[in-house]
């Protein structure tokens, strides 16, 4: 891997064999979260989703965003971060089209205030450290599933997922939409020490997406590839609520207070 210097922050580790150009980054410093890159995500797939708030982020004025699982009304509940958003997301609003009653089942449409392409997305961070929540680092298509093409419909690429403390997930691709023609491919995953910070990165191009952890490959897909600009979100939830029931875990629970660490994410474009 190459190192890329950031001044004042920690280094970038990129693939080797390429030029890069940094073009998007949050160092989250200072102490306020900056609304011009990130929304929080409170909706999922038409509804409001019980598991998310947009009171457990904070950055700690040391160059770290803070994901904070709390409890909101007797409920563990955390945060998830977006710069874009999926059209299937927004609960659907009662509609007439002139005198029509007529129900378009799609929501508020909003704008995204950050989409990209081809390149390399990098997150250093440090994983959550008790059961019961997960995190993530991934990348979305705000038209997911509207076409059957993902190079039309573009894909989920999920960079980094931990589901238990110092276990990282296999790294998926989706597309097809999340029903009955979703499709998806998957390669690696491993275990790393929850208690250090590690940084997961994709290199997104023409050829596939190749994830790497710590500097190390972790794996290609060369299918499903997207031609659409996609946003980015930093994610955590507590477990339980996609249950049919959408209740928390006892574990989710005993979590409450646990923390997830964000010092950076960045995008670099590939130079020509």
């Amino acid at each position: 891997m190459q190192r890329f210097e950031v001044a004042g922050h920690e280094e970038s580790w990129l693939p080797d064999g390429k030029s890069f150009q940094l073009v998007w980054q949050d160092e989250f410093d200072g102490t306020e979260l900056d609304r011009t890159k990130w929304d929080y995500r409170m909706s999922m797939m038409g509804m409001r989703w019980p598991a998310w708030t947009d009171k457990g982020v904070h950055l700690d004025g040391e160059s770290n965003c803070v994901f904070t699982l709390i409890e909101e009304d007797g409920r563990p509940v955390s945060s998830q971060l977006q710069t874009g958003y999926n059209f299937m997301d927004q609960p659907v609003e009662k509609t007439i089209f002139e005198k029509d009653h007529l129900q378009w089942n799609i929501g508020k449409l909003k704008k995204s205030m950050y989409l990209h392409g081809h390149g390399y997305y990098e997150c250093r961070c440090r994983l959550t450290q008790k059961r019961g929540w997960w995190c993530a680092f991934w990348i979305q298509s705000p038209i997911i599933g509207c076409d059957l093409d993902p190079a039309v419909s573009g894909v989920e690429i999920d960079v980094m997922e931990s589901f238990i403390p110092g276990e990282v997930h296999h790294h998926n691709v989706f597309t097809g939409g999340y029903g009955l023609d979703m499709r998806r491919s998957n390669v690696g995953g491993m275990k790393v020490d929850e208690t250090q910070w590690h940084r997961f990165g994709v290199l997104w191009d023409d050829t596939g997406y190749t994830f790497y952890v710590d500097g190390v490959e972790d794996g290609k897909v060369e299918t499903l590839l997207s031609a659409r600009p996609e946003f980015i979100l930093i994610s955590t939830e507590p477990s339980g609520y996609r249950h049919e029931n959408h209740q928390p875990t006892e574990a989710a629970k005993a979590a409450v207070g646990d923390t997830f660490l964000v010092d950076y994410v960045r995008v670099f474009d590939i130079k020509k």
